[in-house]
């Protein structure tokens, strides 16, 4: 929280300013979303894991930090982040970054047709403080490095080799999302003044090489925009996002989702929900807290965003009142589950199974408030589709 406001206050004082497996249709959004009723009812009381929910889900706990994740030998990670769920033959596998460092890197979950934990392992280590990530349509996870100067690393979610991505830049990366119609990856930049990038490999499907490009676009919260190439991705001794005049320059890059000819990212220090709309190139606010009126505004701590089938879009907060919160395609910000007992910590890695009827996500701190007390969770129910 302190972070995040210091954020808001530097970009008001100066200006006095994953990829997931489901496809969204028929999604049509006008920014920005207001307060309204959720589409699934209102929260009930707190369960046994201290987790608000509507009438009908119910949550577990898949896997607690410092842990032996229930039914292996393996102990799940410090400070769980980002996630992504693939679809494993009949069963699937929930993959999640460590944002710690040293050592970072990423662990992953596997279970089987009926939701059944049969393994965990490690996919990715040693390396730094991976935050969120992307999943591609070629089943492997981007974890990003939430570091300056910071890599991503292509990592296989059954194991095995991962590798480093280079061409993709180097800069404090946060999330990914492809967009498997241009080809493209979308990049967030975590900083106060970062960027918002694409990678087009030279290979669809191979990102050894490419070109690295910056959206340019006025200062307004609307309007057009087009990319342009940046010069040095390796970031050394200019930044990325120092390189290219005319680059819009965005408050704290979180998550990023692509579905249907969109690509939607929030930026934390100013709680907003961007949406460029690629057909037509161009761009609009999704959300924004402080244009909810009436207020008070349901979605603050903006963070980690994921889609499901329905055109949902599920957002997590870092802070606010440890909520998941949803904005529907007709416009409308609500609840969807709320921890309760949890303030010290954020929402990590909302991410849904192949089949769109479980939700997995992480408190990152847990009750303690400490990366060591990180908790990840699966909620069930009747997730419209």
């Amino acid at each position: 929280m302190e972070r995040r406001n210091f954020l808001r206050g530097a970009v008001i004082g100066t200006s006095v300013a994953a990829f997931g497996g489901t496809l969204m249709r028929g999604a049509a959004y006008a920014a920005p979303a207001q307060n309204g009723p959720s589409p699934y009812g209102s929260l009930g009381a707190a369960d046994a894991n201290g987790i608000q929910l509507p009438s009908g889900f119910t949550s577990r706990v898949i896997a607690r930090s410092g842990q032996t994740v229930s039914g292996t030998s393996y102990t799940w990670h410090n400070a769980p982040d980002g996630g992504a769920c693939f679809a494993d033959g009949s069963g699937w596998i929930y993959v999640s970054n460590s944002e710690i460092n040293p050592g970072g890197g990423a662990s992953a979950v596997k279970f089987n047709s009926s939701g059944t934990i049969t393994s965990a392992y490690r996919i990715l280590s040693n390396t730094r403080q991976n935050c969120a990530g992307g999943a591609t349509p070629w089943n492997t996870w981007l974890s990003c490095e939430e570091v300056s100067l910071g890599y991503v690393y292509e990592t296989n979610p059954w194991g095995g080799t991962s590798t480093r991505r280079d061409a993709m830049g180097k800069f404090k990366h946060e999330a990914a999302a492809a967009d498997p119609v241009r080809q493209v990856i979308y990049l967030t930049e975590d900083e106060s003044n970062g960027c918002f990038y694409r990678f087009i490999p030279s290979t669809w499907g191979n990102l050894s090489s490419g070109t690295l490009q910056v959206l340019v676009a006025g200062s307004g919260t609307s309007g057009s925009f087009t990319w342009q190439n940046v010069p040095d991705p390796d970031g050394s001794p200019t930044a990325t996002r120092s390189q290219v005049s005319g680059a819009k320059h965005f408050n704290g890059g979180e998550g990023c989702h692509y579905a249907g000819d969109t690509v939607w990212f929030t930026t934390k220090g100013d709680n907003r929900v961007w949406q460029l709309n690629l057909a037509n190139s161009t761009y609009e606010l999704a959300y924004d807290d402080s244009l909810v009126n009436p207020g008070p505004a349901p979605l603050t701590g903006v963070d980690n965003i994921t889609g499901s089938s329905s055109g949902d879009l599920f957002v997590a907060e870092d802070g606010g009142n440890m909520e998941i919160c949803i904005i529907t395609p007709n416009d409308i910000v609500a609840v969807f589950l709320r921890i309760t007992g949890q303030s010290s910590s954020e929402i990590t890695g909302p991410a849904f199974s192949p089949n769109g009827q479980r939700l997995y996500f992480s408190s990152q701190r847990g009750t303690s408030g400490s990366s060591s007390g990180g908790i990840t969770y699966e909620v069930t129910g009747p997730f419209r589709s």
